[in-house]
């Protein structure tokens, strides 16, 4: 079994609260949370209207599952109301 951890950083720009953040962001999780393989999770500038990090553990059978999956989150996250500023990956095992 492998495991990636995911960590995407976002811009939101005009963002004027936290239920506005919330709302452009929370279909990360209403999309990827029904993915057994894949935890998701807001993970950091909880405070922050303008900001949002959104963190992923992917599991599978072999690396090229997992980056199958991990590019399915990153083009997915292009298509949100929200900037991408980075992405990090860190291989578990």
């Amino acid at each position: 079994m492998h495991a990636l951890h995911l960590t995407i950083n976002f811009q939101l720009p005009g963002c004027t609260s936290l239920k506005e953040k919330r709302g452009r962001l929370r279909r990360l999780a209403d999309h990827f949370g029904r993915d057994s393989a894949i935890a998701v999770t807001e993970s950091n500038f909880h405070d922050q209207w303008q900001r949002g990090q959104w963190s992923f553990v992917i599991v599978g059978e072999n690396n090229r599952i997992i980056e199958a999956r991990s590019a399915a989150i990153e083009t997915f996250c292009h298509q949100l109301d929200a900037y991408v500023i980075d992405c990090h990956r860190h291989w578990l095992c």
